[in-house]
């Protein structure tokens, strides 16, 4: 009998930045069992954490907005995404901060609530290390309504019509591919994606891609399982 091979899962490495001793202890325990997620490293404050992340090159930072020093938000706004690769969670106490939607616009690709089931946080590690965009089931109101609010005085179609090639596009959007590499799966050009993904934007009313990443979130257009 040939035994099935077994492909061992990447390393994921994680950084983890957070004031309070008690939750980043609790994170280290909760991701020790996780098999291929390693904590590499854990800040106290903003300053510490944009050291680190330049020293270590985590997979993926697990940033709390309420920090010393630097908040969340200015290590976002310190970060050049175009030279850093590590993909940022923000774990968030309050369902209400608003200040959650600023962060995603700043690079942000997930939002964790801390009392959120342990397992919700291994899964949005694996998602956004895959280049997905994570939100909680519960997501922050804040988002929610930013969200509503921009669909409602958008002009959104109620059910717009989107072809299988546009909700195809939109999916990989929403996982985090680039024209470029939207187009080399689907063997179409990168001219021809951006055309859908202009047809896309005015047919539902989205004014760039983490609008639109929300909109599929919203509609049930990916899949989370």
């Amino acid at each position: 009998m040939i035994k099935p091979k077994i492909v061992a899962q990447p390393l994921i490495r994680v950084l983890v930045a957070d004031d309070h001793e008690l939750f980043r202890d609790g994170v280290r325990k909760l991701l020790e069992d996780a098999g291929n997620i390693s904590i590499v490293g854990e800040a106290a404050d903003g300053n510490e954490c944009l050291r680190l992340v330049e020293k270590l090159k985590p997979d993926i930072l697990l940033l709390d907005l309420r920090m010393p020093e630097k908040n969340g938000l200015g290590v976002l706004e310190s970060l050049n995404f175009e030279i850093v690769s590590t993909h940022v969670i923000v774990v968030t106490g309050a369902e209400e901060d608003r200040d959650v939607l600023r962060a995603m616009r700043l690079g942000a690709r997930g939002i964790v609530l801390k009392r959120s089931a342990s397992e919700l946080l291994v899964k949005s590690i694996r998602k956004v290390h895959l280049g997905e965009i994570w939100l909680d089931n519960r997501m922050t109101s804040e988002v929610v309504n930013a969200f509503k609010r921009s669909a409602e005085g958008g002009g959104r179609r109620e059910k717009p019509l989107l072809s299988d090639r546009e909700r195809e596009i939109v999916q990989h959007v929403a996982q985090g591919f680039r024209n470029r590499e939207i187009g080399q799966k689907l063997f179409i050009s990168e001219q021809t994606v951006k055309n859908h993904l202009h047809n896309i934007f005015d047919k539902l009313g989205v004014s760039d891609r983490l609008e639109l990443a929300l909109y599929a979130i919203h509609h049930g257009l990916i899949d989370h399982s």
